[in-house]
């Protein structure tokens, strides 16, 4: 009888994580079944989703309480249905709000229970580890430095690396002539990305910043080129009134972009909102500028409850500051200018910096989605890692 797996992703990073896990389980067992909820990667390769995945695409601590009743019920269709269709095992790709209360309940009805992309128990809510702890039967992490804590707490637990840093190679000189040529810009000029996120409240708040950095940029150098990637319409639509707003369209100096890893590619400079794109710089080997800004309330809380002194991913994972970090009321066209100019000036040493990213980057290659496929089936084939 074919395995059956239930899986959830609630955002674009998840949904590709998602596909690369599904490619890796079919390796192992050909005829797999895959029902939950998933974006394009994972629908293309046979999910069976039951809603769209933006419906689980909220975050913050006050943001997705105006959604409650929809993520109830919601939750209750997919318990109702994996339990309907035997799921061998549940896989619950991060969103962990949702997907850690899903797997305590699943759990408790005799479904194996896994959890790819640790919670970020390491930075605050340390006391949420008894809950994955209740929840879960395998935690799969990313990054090394967030085993231990599942170890003392007895937490089946395996790092398998990240699949970006197995799919990505550093940019070097050829392909950034390339991306350039591609997007018609000389290769005599400075370029910088400028990456704003991609939900619409990220946009809305880091989005004008950004902007006018920019243009305030072009007054000290007129030739600067910026490439803005945007993942999907509504991001499009969303960036388009951004630069009309500013009495601007996309072309020249500002161009809307459809590929995020082309953009970094043809840029000296990566602008961008902290989360996984800052990963994906570092594996490009390109020096950034990270900035961030929550909701007012929603960093009200989190300033008190996070213990940790970054929260750009080049910086948790080299444990020191080594790409700046603008957040919350730092975040200001004077600031973010500043840093520009202070890069293009030559202010800020890259090669040694280029050198640690190198070394991140091979902690992190460990072949991810064959490790996750190889622990999640000796989970449901023996009921152990060993």
């Amino acid at each position: 009888m074919p395995k059956c797996f239930g899986i959830v992703a609630g955002e674009k990073s998840g949904d590709i994580l998602g596909a690369s896990l599904m490619r890796a389980l079919k390796i192992r067992y050909p005829d797999a079944q895959f029902v939950g909820v998933g974006g394009p990667e994972m629908l293309a390769l046979g999910c069976e989703s039951i809603t769209t995945m933006d419906r689980l695409a909220v975050m913050g601590f006050v943001e997705p309480l105006g959604r409650l009743p929809e993520l109830f019920r919601l939750k209750r269709a997919l318990r109702e249905l994996l339990l309907a269709r035997s799921v061998d095992a549940f896989i619950g790709i991060d969103s962990p709000d949702f997907n850690l209360r899903l797997e305590s309940e699943l759990r408790s009805l005799g479904i194996k229970t896994v959890h790819y992309v640790s919670p970020s128990v390491w930075a605050y809510r340390r006391k949420r580890i008894f809950k994955i702890a209740a929840a879960v039967d395998l935690m799969l992490t990313l990054f090394p430095f967030e085993v231990d804590i599942y170890r003392e707490h007895s937490v089946p637990v395996r790092c398998v690396g990240h699949p970006l840093a197995d799919q990505l190679v550093p940019a070097d000189a050829a392909a950034k002539v390339a991306a350039r040529e591609r997007f018609g810009i000389a290769q005599d000029v400075n370029v910088v990305a400028l990456m704003p996120g991609s939900r619409g409240g990220e946009i809305s708040r880091l989005g004008p910043v950004f902007l006018a950095s920019a243009i305030a940029a072009l007054e000290d150098d007129a030739s600067l080129r910026f490439l803005i990637p945007a993942s999907g319409a509504e991001s499009r639509a969303r960036i388009e009134s951004l630069l009309r707003g500013a009495g601007l369209v996309s072309g020249d100096p500002f161009l809307l972009v459809d590929d995020s890893h082309a953009a970094m590619t043809a840029a000296d400079l990566v602008v961008l909102a902290s989360g996984t794109a800052t990963l994906e710089a570092l594996l490009l080997r390109r020096p950034m500028i990270v900035g961030y800004k929550l909701a007012a309330l929603t960093h009200f809380i989190a300033s008190r409850l996070v213990s940790i002194p970054y929260v750009a991913l080049p910086n948790l994972l080299a444990r020191e500051g080594l790409v700046p970090e603008l957040l919350q009321d730092e975040l200001t066209e004077e600031h973010l200018l500043a840093e520009m100019q202070a890069f293009f000036a030559g202010e800020r040493e890259t090669s040694g910096l280029l050198e640690r990213f190198e070394s991140i980057h091979q902690s992190l290659k460990l072949d991810a989605s064959r490790q996750a496929a190889e622990a999640i089936a000796l989970l449901i084939e023996r009921g152990t890692l060993e």
